[in-house]
């Protein structure tokens, strides 16, 4: 369910109820790798890397921490959303500062592959990346979409689905702001139905 617009809002998306029942998407080790995968966030081969040599259960463990991430960080937003974020939030966002602080984070240099594919470079290009040591690095990228979020979103523009039993939210990124459903396809369209029969029964 990527459909926020900001992919620090997608992983609290991670859990929803886009319909009727919840789902989560990181209930578990490989629910979290796949998450991590479809949101691009950690390179497939380092995936594959760090699954071969998690010791028993360990993936599951660094998914809980990631559950007890993402439910810190929804209360956080929902905190603070439709509104301007004050800088006294900046007290109540040590959690993530303390994640991003354990960073193994570098810079190198590459070669700059032409996109023709000849073997050949352009150049070269500096390229960040971070030390893959162990399975709670995994949490790192996450960490980085969460603050990305506070610091590069505005809050005024955080919303909540208008959907009666939505719980997916969304950065408004609309020219006038009026962004309202998660999706059209979903809760959009259920809106629009509910108007129409209710419309029919007021004529009847």
């Amino acid at each position: 369910m990527f459909i926020a617009d900001s992919l620090g809002i997608d992983f609290i998306n991670s859990i929803a109820t886009p319909v009727d029942t919840p789902v989560d998407w990181i209930g578990d080790g490989d629910g979290l790798l796949r998450w991590l995968a479809q949101a691009q966030l950690v390179p497939p081969d380092v995936l594959d890397e760090l699954k071969a040599r998690a010791t028993p259960g360990e993936l599951d463990d660094v998914a809980g921490q990631a559950r007890d991430l993402r439910e810190w960080f929804r209360g956080f937003v929902r905190k603070h959303m439709g509104r301007p974020l004050a800088s006294r939030a900046l007290k109540e966002i040590e959690p993530l500062n303390r994640l991003l602080e354990s960073d193994q984070a570098f810079s190198r240099i590459v070669a700059h592959r032409r996109k023709d594919g000849d073997g050949g470079h352009d150049g070269f290009a500096l390229e960040r990346t971070r030390r893959w040591r162990s399975a709670e690095t995994l949490l790192l990228p996450i960490g980085e979409a969460m603050a990305r979020v506070v610091c590069e979103e505005s809050f005024s523009d955080i919303k909540a689905c208008e959907g009666p039993a939505c719980t997916l939210m969304f950065a408004d990124h609309t020219r006038a702001r009026a962004r309202r459903w998660c999706s059209m396809a979903i809760c959009g369209n259920r809106a629009k139905q509910a108007a129409h029969r209710s419309r029919m029964k007021d004529r009847g």
